[in-house]
C-alpha cells in the first residue's frame, strides 16, 4: 500500500498527488485508486486544494511572525550598526551601547510593526510559494519540473516574494524609523499615522524597491537551496529512505537544511538589507544615492550578526511550517525523483 502511494505522490513530480485519478479516470488501477483513498483519508485535505492553500498560508504566518519578532533585539543593534557604524560598532558594542543608553527594554522597540508586518509577508511568501509551484509545474509537465525544478522553485519564490513584499513594506517602513531614528515614535500606534501624515501613501512604500532588492534574492536563495539541500541531505546524509523516518527525524532534517539556507540567505541579501535600513532612516533619499554614499565595504556592515540572526530565524521558520503541515495533517510529497517515464527515455530502466 505504502509503494502504491509513493507512486501517486510521485507521478507528478510538484503538483497534485492525488489529481491523476480526477483527471484520467478511466485509465486509473485499481490499486491507484486504492492509494488515493487510503491518502484521503491519511490527510486532512487534496495536496493543491483551497484548505491546503490556506493552511500553508497560516504556516506561513506562524513562522514569519514568531521568529521574526523573536529577534527583535538583534534586528535593532544590526539596523544600528548600518546606518552608524562608528557609534555601535560590532555586535557586542551595539547591544552594550543600547542597553546603556535605554536599557534592556529598548531593546524590544519596533516589535509591533515587526509581528504584524511579517506575519502578513509570511502568509504571502508561503502560500503563494505552493501556488506558483504548482502552477508553473503544471505549465512545464511532469519531466521538465524535475529537469528543472531548481529554476522552477527559484521562478515561483520570487513570484510568492513580489506580493508579500507589498504586504511587508508599510510596517518595515515604521520598524526602521522606530529603530534608528531616537525621539521619532516609539511604538506603532504612533508611528503608522506619523508616516501617513507626513509623507502620505508614498511614504509607506518609498522602500519597496529596495526591499524587493533585498527580499526577492533572500527568498530565491531559501526556497531554492532548502529543496535542493532537503534533498541532498536524504539522498546523501540520512542513512535511511525519507519514508522509513519518523516525523520529528524528518523535522530534523527540515531544520538542519533550513539553517545552511538561511546562511546563504543574509550573504545574497544584506547589500540590499543595508540600503533599506539607511533608506528609510534619512528622510527624502533615494536607492542611488545611499548606495553611492555607502560605497562597497559600506553595504557589507553588519553581517555577522545577521548571519545569525538569519540562519537561526530561516531554520526555525522551516521547522514551524513544517511542523505546522504535520499538525494539521496537510499532504508533504517526498523530495522529487525523476519519472519513470524520463528513465525510460534515458535508457535507466
Amino acid at each position: 500500500m505504502s509503494n502504491s502511494l509513493d507512486v501517486v505522490c510521485r507521478r507528478n513530480v510538484f503538483s497534485n498527488p492525488f489529481y491523476t485519478k480526477a483527471r484520467c479516470e478511466s485509465s486509473v488501477s485499481p490499486t491507484r485508486t486504492i492509494a488515493a483513498a487510503a491518502a484521503s483519508e491519511e490527510y486532512s485535505c487534496e495536496y493543491g486544494s483551497g484548505k491546503f492553500y490556506a493552511l500553508c498560508g497560516l504556516g506561513g504566518l506562524l513562522s514569519c511572525g514568531i521568529t521574526h519578532t523573536a529577534v527583535v533585539p538583534l534586528d535593532l543593534v544590526k539596523c544600528r550598526i548600518q546606518v552608524d557604524a562608528a557609534k555601535y560598532g560590532g555586535i557586542v558594542k551595539g547591544f552594550r551601547v543600547t542597553i546603556a543608553e535605554e536599557g534592556v527594554r529598548g531593546l524590544s522597540k519596533g516589535w509591533a510593526p515587526t509581528f504584524f508586518g511579517y506575519s502578513m509577508q509570511g502568509v504571502c511568501k508561503f502560500g503563494f510559494y505552493e501556488v506558483f509551484k504548482i502552477f508553473y509545474s503544471d505549465l512545464l509537465g511532469e519531466e521538465n519540473s524535475y529537469l528543472w525544478r531548481t529554476s522552477l522553485y527559484l521562478a515561483a519564490s520570487a513570484s510568492a516574494e513580489f506580493f508579500a513584499d507589498i504586504a511587508l513594506c508599510p510596517m518595515e517602513a515604521v520598524k526602521v524609523r522606530i529603530q534608528t531614528q531616537p525621539g521619532w515614535s516609539t511604538t506603532l500606534r504612533e508611528g503608522f499615522p506619523r508616516i501617513f501624515k507626513d509623507e502620505g501613501l508614498s511614504g509607506f512604500y518609498k522602500g519597496l524597491v529596495p526591499l524587493w532588492a533585498r527580499q526577492i534574492p533572500y527568498t530565491m536563495m531559501k526556497f531554492a537551496c532548502f529543496e535542493r539541500t532537503v534533498e541532498a541531505l536524504y539522498k546523501f546524509v540520512v542513512p535511511k529512505p525519507r519514508s522509513e523516518c519518523t516525523k520529528a527525524e524528518q523535522l530534523v532534517v527540515t531544520f538542519a537544511a533550513g539553517y545552511i539556507a538561511g546562511v546563504f540567505c543574509a550573504i545574497v541579501s544584506h547589500p540590499a538589507d543595508t540600503i533599506v535600513s539607511k533608506l528609510n532612516q534619512k528622510k527624502g533619499s533615494n536607492f542611488v544615492d545611499v548606495a553611492k554614499s555607502l560605497g562597497l565595504l559600506g553595504m557589507w556592515k553588519g553581517l555577522f550578526p545577521r548571519i545569525i540572526m538569519i540562519g537561526t530565524l530561516t531554520a526555525l521558520q522551516w521547522f514551524i511550517y513544517d511542523s505546522v503541515k504535520v499538525a494539521f495533517r496537510l499532504p508533504r510529497p517526498p523530495p522529487p525523483e525523476m519519472p519513470e517515464s524520463l528513465k525510460r527515455k534515458l535508457g535507466l530502466n
